[in-house]
C-alpha cells in the first residue's frame, strides 16, 4: 500500500504556473515504475495530464508543451510543474501510483 499526498495548489491568474508536489510512503516499489498526475473538473471525468515510467513521459495533448512531470526517487517525491495556465486547467489534481490515489490539490485559474 503506498499513501500519496500531494501539496502546491492553489489560486493563479491565467499565464501564470505553479509546481505540484506529491511525496509517497509505504510499499513504494510501484511508485518507482509508474507515477502519473490526473484531473477531474466538476461534472468531467477524471483525466489523465501526464505520467513517468521507466521508459519516459507521456502528456495529455491539451498540457503539452506547459506542463513537466518529473521524479526524484531518492526522495520519493514527483512533480507537476504547470506554467502557460488557462481557465481550463482548473481542477482537482490528484497523484497516482496504480491501485492508490492521493487526496487532490485543488488548482484554480483565473481569466
Amino acid at each position: 500500500q503506498v499513501k500519496l499526498v500531494e501539496s502546491g495548489g492553489g489560486s493563479v491568474q491565467a499565464g501564470g504556473s505553479l509546481r505540484l508536489s506529491c511525496v509517497a510512503s509505504g510499499t513504494i516499489f510501484s511508485f518507482k515504475s509508474t507515477t502519473g498526475w490526473f484531473r477531474q473538473s466538476p461534472g468531467k471525468q477524471r483525466e489523465l495530464v501526464a505520467i513517468i515510467t521507466e521508459s519516459g513521459t507521456n502528456y495529455a495533448a491539451s498540457v503539452k508543451g506547459r506542463f513537466t512531470i518529473s521524479r526524484d526517487n531518492t526522495k520519493n517525491m514527483v512533480y507537476l510543474q504547470m506554467s502557460s495556465l488557462k481557465p481550463d486547467d482548473t481542477a482537482i489534481y490528484y497523484c497516482y501510483v496504480p491501485n492508490s490515489w492521493g487526496q487532490g490539490t485543488q488548482v484554480t485559474v483565473s481569466s
